[in-house]
């Protein structure tokens, strides 16, 4: 059987990437076809991996300005030539979905969430204050098209998978599909327990994109005298600096071993946004840290309150504040914490995915992978 993997973009090692590795792992042959492709930004695996991309791969401005292409990616995703694939398994949270199979071959998705771009994060790419008058005035002209695009595409898909229950529910609201959840890896192989007492500082672990709110979280810390280190990299990355409070230390992107020591050291990781899941509070489990989460979103479904983290329930710097503020007196059983983690190992996500694409093939009529 061969196999196809389609991507969005390659341009880091966040949680779609971190699934598309395990999806690489059990695809060992698999070509990705992917709209382009920043070179040395994703696990080495997926560099040595005969990727295909498109004409975005020539557009001015490629490394840091691809999301203002978004009206381009429906046309630059109707080019993936996925002729003489039996089986096309795509990673979506924007127009991977749309991935066309060709000559009855079986299209599985793992869909982390709608397009977030023209649904339910509209507003925080493009709203007032987010991008200038032209650009809100053209997405206001295009998001009508692009969500008919979304839905009309949806039918390519055989059989979705989502991320998580509440992905879920948006796949049924926006397409009118119902698809299993399969939480996504966690590498509790690399980041493990290492650290001692109970932490000299407090982690952030994210794109610096609107609808993570990480100005929240800096506007929670300010004035504390509590020490926030922020890990990682986007479009908010100047906008959050200048306004960053003196608590708050900016360290871009770092390497694996430093992420697992940073981890290791922090007394707990920060999640402010509505995720569609969240890997990093599940990330610091494994190394035996909890998690404060907003408490909307994917990230109700990895942290059991009290027990691996807390949940604050206002979006507001106040009401994290008072959460973050009662972590002073609270202590989290290490073993719990990791045992939480290793549910959502790897080795689980990948036996789970093995078995959706084995039933999924069954039900089609057609014969699984041999892996």
């Amino acid at each position: 059987m061969k196999v196809a993997l389609v991507h969005d973009w390659l341009t880091g090692m966040r949680g779609g990437e971190k699934v598309l590795l395990s999806l690489a792992r059990l695809f060992p042959e698999a070509p990705i076809f992917t709209l382009l492709h920043v070179e040395g930004s994703v696990h080495p695996l997926l560099e040595a991996r005969a990727v295909h991309t498109t004409f975005v791969q020539r557009l001015p401005g490629l490394e840091t300005q691809y999301r203002r292409y978004l009206p381009l990616f429906p046309a630059a995703a109707a080019t993936w030539d996925l002729a003489g694939f039996d089986l096309v398994v795509s990673s979506s949270h924007c127009v991977a979905k749309a991935a066309r199979p060709r000559g009855g071959a079986l299209h599985l998705c793992y869909c982390h969430t709608p397009m977030r771009y023209v649904w339910d994060r509209y507003h925080d790419y493009f709203g007032p204050g987010r991008a200038g008058l032209a650009t809100r005035a053209a997405m206001g002209a295009l998001r009508p098209w692009l969500q008919r695009w979304d839905r009309r595409t949806a039918h390519r898909v055989h059989r979705f998978a989502a991320n998580s229950a509440y992905v879920a529910a948006r796949i049924a609201r926006r397409y009118g599909r119902e698809a299993e959840v399969l939480p996504p890896p966690v590498d509790t192989e690399f980041f493990t327990p290492g650290g001692s007492g109970e932490g000299s500082y407090d982690l952030v672990v994210s794109a610096l994109a609107p609808y993570k709110r990480i100005d929240l979280v800096l506007e929670a810390y300010r004035g504390t005298g509590w020490p926030l280190k922020v890990v990682g990299w986007g479009p908010e990355g100047d906008r959050l600096r200048a306004a960053a409070p003196a608590e708050a230390e900016f360290l871009g992107q770092v390497e694996d071993e430093t992420l697992r020591g940073l981890y290791r050291g922090c007394r707990a990781v920060v999640m402010a946004g509505v995720e569609d899941f969240g890997i990093v509070p599940l990330e610091a489990m494994a190394c035996g840290r909890p998690a404060v989460v907003f408490a909307e979103g994917g990230g109700t479904e990895t942290v059991v309150p009290g027990e691996t983290g807390l949940l604050f329930h206002e979006a507001s710097a106040e009401s994290l504040r008072t959460v973050v503020d009662s972590l002073r007196t609270l202590r989290f059983n290490t073993a719990k914490l990791r045992a939480r983690a290793e549910s959502f190992s790897r080795n689980n996500f990948e036996a789970r995915f093995r078995s959706f694409v084995e039933r999924s093939c069954t039900e089609a009529g057609r014969r699984p992978p041999s892996w």
